[in-house]
């Protein structure tokens, strides 16, 4: 913006307001406004970030039940070292000399009206 228009424009702002200033002034605050536009302030809030809650899984019996049948069934096959790394998910095992494992998935049900 031009250093007169705005000026101008102070002055008439503060007659507006009630309280008219002079030229000087009105030139004094358009140098200060001009040189703040040119500033950029770049700070930091202090607020202190809250730390995140650790979500807690929620048991699924079905599926605990499910990993644990499978650990007997695969006891009473040629499968060595079962281990199940997740009660609810992961487990694994040895056939010969080669490491398997098996992640239990359970989908969520199709949305309706999609």
């Amino acid at each position: 913006m031009d250093k007169e228009k705005l000026i101008t424009k102070i002055m008439k702002e503060c007659e507006a307001d009630g309280e008219p200033i002079t030229r000087e002034e009105a030139e004094e605050m358009a140098e200060m406004e001009i040189k703040a536009n040119g500033i950029k302030n770049y700070t930091q809030s202090d607020v202190e970030k809250k730390p995140k809650k650790k979500r807690e899984v929620k048991k699924d019996p079905t599926k605990i039940s499910f990993l644990k049948s499978l650990e007997e069934w695969l006891t009473n096959t040629s499968v060595s070292d079962i281990i199940i790394l997740n009660e609810q998910r992961e487990i694994s095992f040895k056939i010969d000399n080669d490491t398997y494992s098996l992640v239990l998935t359970k989908h969520r049900p199709p949305k309706k009206g999609v």
